[in-house]
């Protein structure tokens, strides 16, 4: 029982760093002023993102893809705009951080 406890705890503590600096790349891309993480603004939340891609294997570079060529049509016709000066990695990790809050 002891192990379960500290591998679910090392677990956690691996996973919660990559979801805070997540957090903080969409605050610096300004991701944040038009979605949120569990309700609609201009954008879908996060979460219905995460809903809506749940199990699609090419989900991750096709989000990728969306991010930084914007879009529109997809949640409505308020568009996104293009965001061609965010690092790959940085949009791998948004992306990625989205995707896990699939439930």
């Amino acid at each position: 029982m002891r192990i379960k406890y500290l591998s679910a705890l090392a677990l956690a503590l691996l996973i919660a760093p990559a979801a805070q600096a997540s957090e903080e790349l969409a605050k610096k891309y300004n991701c944040l002023a038009c979605h949120q993480v569990d309700k609609k603004a201009l954008g879908p939340s996060y979460q219905d993102v995460a809903v809506k891609y749940k199990g699609q294997a090419d989900a991750p570079a096709k989000l990728v893809a969306k991010v930084k060529a914007g879009g529109v049509g997809v949640w409505g016709q308020i568009p996104m705009p293009p965001n061609p000066t965010v690092p790959d990695a940085d949009l791998n990790a948004l992306v990625t951080w989205i995707l896990g809050m699939a439930k």
